[in-house]
């Protein structure tokens, strides 16, 4: 399966290019603040404790961590694609 879809975005490069464009702003959106909210959140547990739990912050903790594993998977998909596209324009094959 890996192959086949390596080998269709091989073919493709114009939608390969798209692709790797629709990830890029993907992982900027996921990324964008995501180290400073994080910092705010650590930040306050550190301030107050435990009992931010109550007001949601470990809730909010947990969606950060989840936005920061999204962004990372948008990052791989992006390198993916150029990766593919750096072969088809160097003239190497998927087979070889």
């Amino acid at each position: 399966m890996q192959k086949i879809l390596i080998k269709f975005l091989f073919q493709h490069w114009g939608f390969t290019f798209l692709l790797m464009g629709v990830f890029f702003f993907l992982f900027g959106v996921t990324s964008l603040n995501l180290f400073v909210l994080l910092k705010v959140n650590i930040n306050l547990y550190i301030e107050h404790g435990v009992m931010v739990i109550a007001d949601g912050a470990l809730r909010q903790l947990v969606e950060l961590l989840s936005y920061g594993y999204l962004s990372l998977l948008f990052y791989t998909l992006f390198k993916v694609c150029e990766n593919i596209l750096v072969n088809r324009l160097t003239s190497l094959r998927p087979d070889a």
